[in-house]
């Protein structure tokens, strides 16, 4: 602002969130938002206006003819025919003055209008409606993100994560930003996105393992990193995405993969406990649905014990490796919640033939790691482990893997100049989302989606 430049106090008109309505006394008041519906009857009019806090009704006289005798004839006939001409989804402004009133459903107040601004006008035909289906909504995802169901997915996202950072900073975590940009592969090149990358040639990260693992030599001690992962997968499942976001944290000075599922279920409580406290109830309006907030221990079952426990059940996993697959995952599921009343399983001790060459062996067994996937509601969300953290071992292990420790040189200097045992987790944040709300696809959760066929918008 220039120095002696002055404002009018009286001039500024502050805007109102819908949601603070019901705490104003009566009188003048400007909102904004978007128009839901509009009731054009011949003597009054009424719009529901939506702003991001939610909906209020505006109601309006209708003056159908100019009276040259009434000052005011020419702005209430203009605000008349404005509202006559409103499309379905216009930004609007109003002023106007507020009234408590119990009759009034929505909300137990209305606004009677005394000016209004057309911001942003839209079509008169919207391409999407509320039975379209869900590709068709996600042409459309600005215009469906209006839908109050959607609204609420990402005031739980916002949360959720705070209360995980929240943990993560009480307990003295450092928040770390990873590249995404990576010279090699942090796991395989199965999953990988190769990007030209000037003269050479780079990977997407399918996540921070390597960087987050650098932290611990660097002495950070424990770390985090919400961000995003990419993996170059072309399945077509509810449940997986090409681009998502990854909840991770490594820690040091471990005694086993026990104090990696500590924290994960810790985090848990916290996030789940933040959401039920502050959108419980909009959750049960919305979605018709209590959100648990589980109990710790999180029952835990070693892997090969679960393959048992669903074979008994009658369901025999028709894999050539010896992980679990979706079905299995969804039995064991089942069995944790007829025996234990819980949401949640760890499948612990996963065969080092199925798990990364850097996932920490079972002294005296070789065959099985110190790793666990985090079982929600019957779906994978979650991988963790301590991690090998001697560097002859991590390059035997590479090696059986099919890895070139060449390749990984810049890895396996991590561990070469002194590193603590430590271990962590990698989780899917859609992943939660959805299976917290119990939605049928990954893609109602996640603001933008990208699979293998959606690049837009």
């Amino acid at each position: 602002m220039r120095s002696g430049t002055r404002v009018s106090l009286s001039l500024v008109t502050t805007r109102v969130l819908i949601k603070n309505l019901a705490d104003l006394p009566e009188g003048p008041v400007s909102v904004s938002g978007w128009v839901e519906t509009v009731r054009d009857q011949k003597k009054v009019q009424f719009i529901v206006l939506r702003d991001e806090s939610g909906a209020a009704q505006l109601v309006n006289p209708a003056t159908r003819e100019l009276n040259e005798d009434d000052d005011a004839s020419a702005s209430k006939l203009a605000i008349t025919e404005s509202i006559s001409a409103l499309a379905h989804g216009s930004f609007i402004t109003v002023t106007g003055t507020l009234k408590h009133d119990e009759r009034v459903k929505l909300g137990g107040l209305e606004i009677k209008l005394e000016s209004l601004e057309v911001v942003g006008e839209a079509l008169p035909e919207t391409p999407i409606a509320a039975d379209s289906s869900l590709d068709k909504r996600m042409d459309w995802r600005f215009l469906d993100l209006r839908n109050p169901k959607q609204n609420l997915i990402f005031r739980i996202q916002t949360t959720f994560e705070h209360a995980l950072r929240t943990y993560w900073i009480d307990n003295d975590f450092i928040e770390i930003h990873t590249p995404k940009l990576m010279a090699s592969a942090s796991e395989s090149r199965a999953e990988l996105f190769e990007v030209d990358y000037f003269d050479t040639k780079a990977y997407l990260a399918q996540s921070p393992q390597f960087f987050k693992q650098m932290a611990q030599p660097a002495g950070f001690g424990k770390v985090f990193e919400v961000g995003p992962a990419f993996r170059a997968d072309p399945s077509f499942t509810s449940r997986h995405a090409t681009e998502f976001t990854s909840i991770d944290s490594e820690v040091s000075w471990i005694d086993s993969h026990e104090d990696v599922m500590k924290l994960h279920e810790d985090l848990i409580v916290a996030g789940f406990s933040a959401v039920k406290e502050k959108h419980g109830d909009e959750i049960k309006a919305l979605f018709d649905l209590d959100v648990v907030v589980p109990s710790t221990p999180f029952p835990r079952i070693p892997l090969a014990e679960a393959k048992q426990i669903v074979a008994d059940r009658g369901y025999e996993v028709p894999r050539a490796d010896d992980d679990m697959d979706p079905e299995g995952e969804r039995q064991i599921a089942a069995y944790v919640a007829e025996k234990f009343g819980h949401e949640f399983v760890f499948l612990t001790d996963y065969a080092s033939s199925i798990r990364p060459f850097y996932h920490m062996r079972h002294e005296g067994d070789a065959s099985i790691t110190k790793s666990y996937d985090l079982i929600f509601n019957g779906v994978e969300i979650s991988t963790g482990a301590q991690r090998e953290h001697r560097v002859d071992v991590l390059i035997e292990q590479a090696k059986e893997k099919g890895l070139d420790p060449e390749e990984l040189e810049f890895y396996l200097d991590f561990f070469r100049y002194g590193v603590p045992p430590h271990g962590g987790f990698g989780m899917g944040l859609a992943r939660v989302l959805m299976l917290m709300l119990h939605e049928t696809s990954i893609r109602e959760v996640t603001y933008l989606f990208r699979g293998p066929t959606r690049l837009l918008p």
